[in-house]
């Protein structure tokens, strides 16, 4: 017993040794929370881009699916959303940031937003699409008999509808463009996962950088499942 205790505080001290290592010693844990930085600012912001060009997406479609009008711009935006949903992420990026923005000198980070928030656009506006969808035509036919033309019926009436049906699909889109930055790396951004690549080649110990990277991504998930679930909670207390 006295052996096994004695193997066990050994463990300890390595595995407190490498932590010193990895994340002490010339303050490598800067690393991973100037990665964690850029991941949460890469993050947000395509978020944002994302529903700004989902919604817009999902509006020209279904006008197009209800009144038969806006014939091009439909045909334009299934032409993006088959493109954006058909190619890998890690391609979309290094064309966007490599081909298109980086011979015009643009800073990583800014292309990186634009490339993820174009991708993300995409899969929102298909889910913003199926919310507007499952809104009862009587919510479009009450909103016109008000006085509303076709934008403001959308924006005052069955935007707020389709939204509640769509916000957990909205916030797994969310969740997994969180976790989709960690391909940024590939381009050269510092981001949470690429801080704790530099710290295992500086070490030459992957398991501490790669256990706290996962972890940080772990706990960014559980906290926005929790904030969401609360959201729903006050969406649902509203209806009442």
């Amino acid at each position: 017993m006295g052996a096994l205790f004695e193997n066990f505080g050994l463990w300890l001290q390595k595995m407190q040794d490498k932590f010193i290592k990895d994340f002490i010693v010339d303050d490598r844990w800067r690393y991973i929370t100037d990665g964690l930085e850029a991941t949460l600012i890469i993050t947000f912001c395509a978020v944002m881009l994302g529903i700004l060009i989902g919604f817009v997406v999902a509006t020209i479609r279904t006008t197009h699916d209800n009144t038969g009008k806006l014939r091009l711009l439909n045909a334009l935006c299934r032409l993006y959303t088959t493109v954006i949903r058909g190619i890998p992420m890690i391609v979309q990026l290094m064309i966007i940031v490599l081909l298109i923005f980086g011979p015009m000198g643009w800073p990583e980070i800014p292309s990186a937003i634009i490339a993820f928030g174009i991708n993300s656009g995409a899969y929102v506006s298909e889910i913003v699409r199926g919310g507007i969808m499952s809104i009862d035509r009587g919510q479009m036919e009450a909103g016109r008999s008000l006085g509303f033309n076709y934008l403001q019926t959308m924006v005052l009436i069955v935007f707020p509808q389709a939204f509640k049906n769509v916000l957990p699909a909205l916030a797994n889109e969310f969740i997994v463009l969180l976790k989709e930055t960690s391909v940024a790396g590939y381009i050269g951004i510092h981001e949470l996962t690429k801080g704790g690549d530099i710290i295992r080649g500086r070490t030459f110990d992957a398991f501490f950088p790669l256990i706290i990277v996962a972890l940080i991504y772990l706990v960014m998930v559980i906290v926005l499942e929790k904030l969401v679930a609360r959201l729903e909670r006050r969406l649902r207390q509203s209806e009442h």
